[in-house]
């Protein structure tokens, strides 16, 4: 079994990049965290999630995240499917997050694209088919 556990994100700041989680993931919870050095950095760390995954948070980040339009390479997005993609975006207005991309038209998903304080592109995702071949037929897309 290989399953994704948890992902580390560099940021800037400690308190907007979790109202922003705290927005999109409302069931989550600081697990756990701390204080510590990256290679002679003083930085605060915080893993946020539930008992299975988590967002790893260090808040030693400096300078601006990658042209996401850009073809350096690096991360370009993080995606989470989830039950309710009209909650989530109601939640997400409700504290002041736009939508950054829209995205693409197709019928057996819905997608859409925010970016969190940092620049990170995070991706919602909801399924209308338990199809594989649907679910991941970028073919119908404008």
């Amino acid at each position: 079994m290989i399953r994704l556990e948890h992902i580390n994100l560099v940021i800037t700041d400690m308190e907007s990049t979790l109202a922003f989680y705290t927005a999109a993931f409302p069931d989550y919870h600081i697990r756990s965290e701390g204080e510590g050095t990256w290679y002679g950095t003083p930085r605060r760390w915080l893993h946020f999630g539930d008992d299975y995954t988590y967002l790893a948070f260090s808040d030693h980040g400096q300078g601006n995240n990658r042209d996401l339009k850009g073809r350096t390479p690096g991360l370009a997005h993080i995606a989470f499917e989830v039950t309710n993609l009209t909650a989530l975006k109601a939640r997400m207005a409700a504290v002041g997050y736009d939508i950054s991309t829209q995205g693409t038209d197709n019928p057996h998903r819905d997608n859409i694209y925010y970016l969190d304080p940092d620049g990170h592109e995070v991706e919602f995702v909801v399924y209308h088919s338990d199809l594989v071949a649907e679910r991941n037929n970028d073919s119908v897309a404008d």
